[in-house]
């Protein structure tokens, strides 16, 4: 859509005059609404930078499954993506957290959110489903760390339980 213009909920575009208020365009030069996908860059925006890590923390829970279980297929899926940092598990519920490389937050999100699903089988996961996501760039992870508020540094590395 050109500068200026603004788009209707019936998908008609709408120019706004020198006050700022919305006027219908004639019947022919109506538009309809798009999306614009995830690390797209809007015109005028600088191009993407190289790839930059970011810090993930994925959240799962469902019904309740052996602990042995829980552990050897974390343990499991750790083996199989070693950038995994540290998960944490009890029989219902687990946390994942990891660094990722990525272009942008949607990126990094997207490979995120596809992560337990993916490895399902693979890895002999519970059947549990995300329940929380968070995703935050290496300056904020560690500007938390050092204000004493962020989550604490994953150490000891491994598959601990709560």
């Amino acid at each position: 859509m050109r500068p200026g213009a603004a788009a209707s909920r019936d998908g008609a575009a709408a120019s706004r005059d020198g006050s700022g208020k919305a006027m219908a365009k004639p019947a022919g030069e109506e538009r309809t609404l798009t999306s614009v996908a995830a690390g797209d860059r809007f015109e005028g925006e600088k191009p993407a930078d190289l790839p930059r890590l970011w810090h993930v923390t994925l959240s799962v829970s469902g019904e309740e499954a052996p602990l042995k279980e829980v552990r050897r297929a974390l343990q499991q899926l750790a083996h199989d993506h070693p950038f995994l940092l540290t998960s944490r598990y009890a029989n219902d519920h687990a946390e994942i957290r990891y660094w990722e490389e990525a272009r942008d937050l949607h990126d990094a999100a997207a490979v995120a959110l596809r992560l337990w699903g993916e490895h399902r089988q693979t890895a002999g996961l519970p059947p549990w489903e995300i329940v929380g996501l968070e995703v935050i760039d290496r300056q904020t992870y560690h500007q938390r760390i050092a204000e004493g508020y962020g989550p604490p540094p994953a150490s000891p590395v491994g598959v601990h339980p709560y």
